[in-house]
C-alpha cells in the first residue's frame, strides 16, 4: 500500500516519465507519417492501416478476464473516394497532436476539432463538418500507434470527485484529499504519471460509487475516515480519467475496489465497463479495465435481505428486459453467480435505485448497508 514518498525524488521521476512518455508517443507519431512517406516516395498509394473498432472485432479473453481488440484491421487509401478524406484528416490531425506534444500543452477534444477545422485550400470542403468527425479520428490515432487519448495530452470534459486518506501530487500541487471538504476533489481527464502522482496512501481499499448525490451522502457522513478508503463517483458511467485512476490505485497502491450501482440492467453495465473494459474503448482494457473489481450493490436480493419496503420498488419497462437479456448473455456474465442475479431480478420484474435506501434512514446506505455488506463479504466478482 502506497507510503511517503520523497517529494523532489517523486517530481523528478515524474519529470523524467514524462520526458520518456513524450518521446515514445512523439516517435510514434512519427514513424507512421514516415511510413506513409515511403509509400509516397515508393510511388505506391499511400495508406493507413487501422484496426477495427467494431463489435465483430472484439473478444473477451477468460484468461485475463477483459475485453480486448481482435486482429481485424482496414486498410485505408488515399486514392480511394470512400477513404480519401479520411486518410486526410487522420494525417492532418497527427500533425497537430505531435505539436501538441513538442510544445507541452493540453487540449481538449473539442479544441483539436476547432484547432484542425478549416476550408482546404482551392476547395469548398472543410477538413472537419462537426466534432463527430474528428473524435473517432483521434481513436484511430490512438489505437493505430498504440496510445492512451491521454498521452497525446487530449482530455474531455472532466468529471468526477475523490476523498479519503492519500496525498498526491497534481501538476506540482501537493494535495491532501481528506481535506477537500463537501466537493471533494475533481478527477482530471489526464490521471497519467507525469501529471498524477501518490506520495501517501492510508486507505484500505477504494468504493466507487455510480452517482455523485449517494457520493455526497458518503462524503458527508464521513464514511472515509470510519473505514480507511477512498470515495469515488464517476457521475454514472466513469469517464476515461476516473477509470484510469482507479485502475492505477488498484495496481501502483495494491487498494482492492468495490463497486456501488443502481440494482438494474444498467447499473450491472456500469460495474461490468469498470471489471472488463468496455466495447468502445476495447484497445484500452490493458490500461483501464479491473478485473479484480468487486460488485457490492445493489443486488436484486437487497430488497428481502434488508426488508426494503415494496413501495420503493420501480417496475422494470421493456427496455430494461431488453437490456438485462442482452448484458445476460455476455461471456463475462456467464459466471453462475451472475446468471442467478439477473434471472432473480426478472423474475422479480422491479429494480432499485440506490437512493431507495434512503426510504429506512438518510445515512443507512453509508452506516448499515455497506459496511454489512463489507463485513459479510457479500459481493459478487
Amino acid at each position: 500500500m502506497g507510503g511517503s514518498k520523497d517529494a523532489k525524488g517523486g517530481r523528478s521521476k515524474a519529470k523524467a516519465g514524462d520526458d520518456k512518455a513524450r518521446g515514445s508517443t512523439n516517435e510514434r507519431i512519427v514513424s507512421m507519417a514516415e511510413a506513409v512517406v515511403k509509400q509516397i516516395e515508393a510511388a505506391d498509394n499511400p495508406s493507413l492501416d487501422v484496426p477495427l473498432r467494431t463489435l465483430s472485432n472484439v473478444e473477451f479473453n477468460t484468461k485475463k478476464r477483459i475485453i480486448e481488440l481482435g486482429s481485424s484491421r482496414a486498410s485505408r487509401p488515399f486514392f480511394d473516394l470512400g477513404n480519401a478524406k479520411r486518410f486526410m484528416q487522420t494525417m492532418l490531425m497527427s500533425s497537430e497532436l505531435l505539436k501538441l506534444q513538442e510544445q507541452q500543452k493540453t487540449a481538449s477534444i473539442r479544441d483539436m476539432f476547432y484547432h484542425c477545422k478549416h476550408t482546404i485550400e482551392g476547395a469548398k470542403e472543410e477538413t472537419f463538418n462537426d466534432q463527430s468527425e474528428s473524435d473517432p479520428v483521434i481513436e484511430d490515432i490512438e489505437v493505430s500507434i498504440g496510445a492512451l487519448r491521454e498521452e497525446l495530452r487530449v482530455f474531455a470534459n472532466p468529471a468526477g470527485a475523490m476523498v479519503g486518506p492519500m496525498t498526491i501530487r497534481d501538476t506540482g500541487d501537493e494535495i491532501t484529499l481528506n481535506r477537500m471538504g463537501s466537493g471533494g476533489w475533481a478527477v482530471p481527464s489526464i490521471v497519467e504519471p507525469h501529471v498524477i502522482q501518490f506520495l501517501q496512501c492510508k486507505a484500505k481499499f477504494i468504493l466507487l460509487i455510480e452517482k455523485a448525490a449517494i457520493w455526497m451522502r458518503f462524503n458527508e457522513d464521513r464514511f472515509w475516515e470510519k473505514h480507511k478508503c477512498m470515495i469515488v463517483h464517476g457521475g454514472g458511467q466513469p469517464p476515461r480519467g476516473v477509470r484510469r485512476l482507479c485502475h492505477r490505485m488498484v495496481n501502483e497502491l495494491k487498494l482492492p475496489i468495490y463497486v456501488l450501482v443502481d440494482n438494474d440492467p444498467w447499473g450491472y453495465y456500469i460495474y461490468s465497463v469498470v471489471k472488463q473494459g468496455s466495447i468502445n474503448l476495447a484497445y484500452e482494457s490493458m490500461r483501464m479495465a479491473i478485473p479484480s473489481a468487486r460488485f457490492i450493490g445493489m443486488s436484486s436480493y437487497d430488497a428481502a435481505e434488508f426488508n426494503i419496503s415494496p413501495s420503493v420498488f420501480l417496475r422494470l419497462n421493456d427496455k430494461d428486459i431488453q437490456r438485462a437479456k442482452e448484458i445476460r448473455n455476455y461471456p463475462w456474465f456467464a459466471a453462475r453467480p451472475w446468471q442467478r442475479e439477473i434471472n432473480h431480478m426478472l423474475k422479480l420484474g422491479v429494480k432499485l435505485e440506490l437512493e431507495a435506501l434512503s426510504n429506512k434512514d438518510f445515512s443507512f446506505i453509508a452506516d448499515t448497508y455497506v459496511p454489512q455488506k463489507l463485513k459479510k463479504k457479500k459481493w459478487l466478482d
